[in-house]
């Protein structure tokens, strides 16, 4: 079943309802209608006309090239592709009037209909590229009416590639892009081996391929409560699972929350009845910001039960779905994920963002790419970090009342990639790519590298002073700083690497949770000189607690001369997942404790100065921790100390310019 909206290729009459309109994201992107031009199947040329082959740039240098055909010229059908199971999946394509032409695709459950992926469409059509789109199974107007997500991908995504290529339309290439769920899918594409290249981004290796919706809200967070083998477990009570439950109830994408919800969950949970009076349009986190004391598993549970799902049903879901629902997820398998980087048979243009909540899946995945994939696909992929968050990696997010810290570049950069990514993939020249194109804030200025962690820095440690100073030399007498962790009053998220509808992520001053009485600040002297920091950033903290288990977050700050602090990166360890198997803390016992603080590229400028600030949460990128060593109960207040002694050296280890004599550059008291 076929259903045009707008006319076949070659027709000259007016364009669809859904081409771009004046002032559209496509409207900025070269649409210089006087460049267009017709051409017969004959006439087409080898490569897509306006892109660069010749001399390719050292980096990707995100230009969109003009456009060759008018909005007019590009014919958008609708088709039905029926899966391997008969299931019928709602498809778009756009075709440009030279035809056979390279295939560019992207599987969503975002809907393929959105005005972003339209004007995209659009973009590369005119550009000379035929572009497909399709609604996910279960989403838009696919089969069937509900969607379980993350289940069918590994199928239904090459089931497309190979409609694909067996349209005479298609020349043999094809590539695909799209960032999140949309990257997902196309891990899942890249396995066929007609896929000719894929362009993930702010997405990693591993969750379509082989687990569940839950990793998806609890990937960043989890990395951080563990260590080891409990790297990607939670257990009953922390905020992934409260992340998942409201999905749940409101509706992957800020769907209205059902307004009878409130008092069903309510009837449930009496005790929620203070802090939700009415039916109002609620978000659960904000009840369970306030839930002195709950069964969260019961919680989860009764919220399923609410949807209409029976704990038998989610015990029958995909076994680490099932499992990581209605049980303690400690010991649920994950994915392999060398064996699927082994499987990728098409090279990757990996895009992400410093302050992406995803980051270390995507350096994750870039690793096993570079140690496991084929040669072809170690070899000919790609990264690029951005210094955006999760869907915006085109900017520095948080800078709005810093303009000076704004990035110099434009928001239609991504698609310039793209069509460079793919035309050095058809020609055989990725070889003149930089390998890895990384953006150092501070300098704001782009930079390549051989690889990543970018070769020629090295970890360096900077030392926490009991008199709150931060220093290259390790500490000569004893000393320790504490402060008390109230979970009821929980230190509050500034920014950051969240993925919230109510908190803003990225580079944001955070002067005002610095000065809290539960956050403790370490300073460096002024930097004499500029100072990169490049790669990944690792806390060393020796600390103990009132408590049988709490939190640590660690957060790396750039203090400018005026007194602004701008959030770099951070990272938070839960004391009972220090190690590869949870165990409780002795009161007030010293322990060593390893924090990742992920990675980051920043230029501390001369005048600056680098500061760590130390708490027990971030609340809510993080669940509170109530400091009960998991048992439910009324959150008690912990008492925390920092040992900076020569026996607990407690220090930070920073990635910079190796054989750069950091003292030297901290000497200015």
């Amino acid at each position: 079943m076929k259903r045009w909206r707008g006319l076949p290729p070659m027709s000259t009459s007016t364009p669809s309802r859904r081409s771009p309109m004046t002032g559209s994201p496509e409207s900025s992107l070269a649409a210089d209608w006087s460049r267009s031009m017709r051409f017969s199947r004959r006439e087409a040329p080898m490569a897509v006309e306006g892109l660069r082959q010749p001399g390719l740039p050292a980096r990707l240098s995100g230009d969109m090239p003009p456009a060759r055909h008018a909005p007019a010229q590009i014919g958008v059908r609708t088709q039905w592709v029926a899966m391997r199971d008969g299931t019928r999946l709602a498809t778009d394509v756009y075709l440009p009037p030279i035809l056979p032409a390279p295939v560019i695709v992207t599987r969503t459950p975002y809907g393929r209909m959105a005005d972003k992926r339209v004007n995209l469409a659009m973009a590369f059509a005119r550009r000379g590229y035929a572009v497909v789109l399709q609604d996910c199974r279960g989403t838009g107007e696919s089969e069937p009416a509900s969607w379980d997500y993350y289940v069918f991908e590994s199928e239904d995504s090459p089931d497309l590639v190979d409609w694909i290529a067996g349209q005479d339309w298609c020349d043999g290439f094809v590539a695909s892009f799209g960032g999140s769920y949309d990257g997902q899918t196309q891990w899942c594409m890249a396995t066929h081996k007609k896929m000719g290249a894929i362009a993930p981004e702010v997405s990693g290796l591993g969750v379509a391929q082989n687990t569940v919706a839950l990793h998806l809200f609890i990937n960043s967070y989890a990395r951080s409560v563990g260590k080891g083998a409990t790297k990607q477990a939670v257990s009953h009570g922390e905020l992934e699972r409260r992340m998942f439950a409201e999905t749940l109830a409101t509706g992957l994408f800020n769907a209205p929350l059902d307004p009878a919800l409130p008092d069903t969950v309510i009837a449930r949970f009496p005790e929620l009845a203070q802090f939700a009076p009415s039916a109002a349009r609620i978000r659960l986190w904000q009840l369970y910001a306030d839930m002195p004391s709950i069964d969260r598993a019961r919680f989860i549970r009764e919220l399923f039960d609410v949807e209409g799902v029976s704990i038998a049903e989610i015990e029958a879901l995909p076994a680490i779905f099932g499992q990581s629902i209605a049980h303690d997820a400690h010991t649920i398998p994950y994915a392999n994920r060398a064996a699927m980087a082994r499987a990728i048979m098409a090279p990757a243009l990996m895009v992400t963002g410093w302050y992406d909540w995803g980051l270390p899946d995507a350096l994750a995945t870039w690793a096993l790419l570079r140690s496991e994939a084929q040669p072809e696909v170690a070899e000919g992929s790609r990264l690029v970090i951005g210094p955006g968050s999760h869907g915006s990696i085109g900017y520095r997010e948080g800078m709005s009342d810093h303009p000076e810290l704004r990035r110099p570049y434009r928001s239609e950069m991504i698609p310039g990639l793209l069509l460079e990514w793919y035309e050095a993939v058809r020609a055989g020249a990725t070889g003149g790519l930089a390998r890895v194109s990384y953006y150092l804030m501070g300098a704001n200025e782009w930079r390549t590298a051989a690889d990543w962690p970018a070769p020629g820095y090295a970890p360096t440690p900077l030392y926490l002073g009991a008199d709150g100073t931060l220093t290259a030399e390790a500490p000569r007498e004893g000393g320790a700083v504490s402060y008390a962790y109230d979970p009821r009053d929980p230190t509050p998220t500034m920014g950051g690497s969240i993925l919230s509808s109510v908190i803003s992520p990225g580079s944001v001053d955070v002067q005002a949770a610095q000065a809290r009485d539960d956050v403790v600040c370490f300073t460096s002297p002024p930097l004499a000189a500029d100072l990169d920091v490049v790669g990944p950033v690792t806390m060393r903290l020796f600390a103990s607690s009132s408590a049988t288990d709490t939190d640590f977050t660690v957060r790396l700050t750039d203090v400018f001369p005026d007194g602004r602090a701008i959030q770099l990166q951070s990272g938070m360890l839960r004391a009972r997942h220090r190690g590869d198997i949870p165990s409780l803390i002795e009161p007030g016992e010293i322990y060593p404790l390893e924090i990742d603080m992920w990675a980051t590229a920043n230029r501390f400028k001369v005048g600056h100065r680098i500061r760590i600030d130390i708490a027990s949460a971030d609340f809510p990128r993080f669940e509170r921790n109530a400091n009960l060593g998991g048992k439910l109960g009324e959150p008690i207040i912990a008492r925390q100390s920092i040992y900076c002694d020569p026996d607990h050296p407690s220090h930070v280890l920073l990635p910079i310019p190796a054989g750069q004599a950091l003292a030297s550059l901290l000497d200015r008291q």
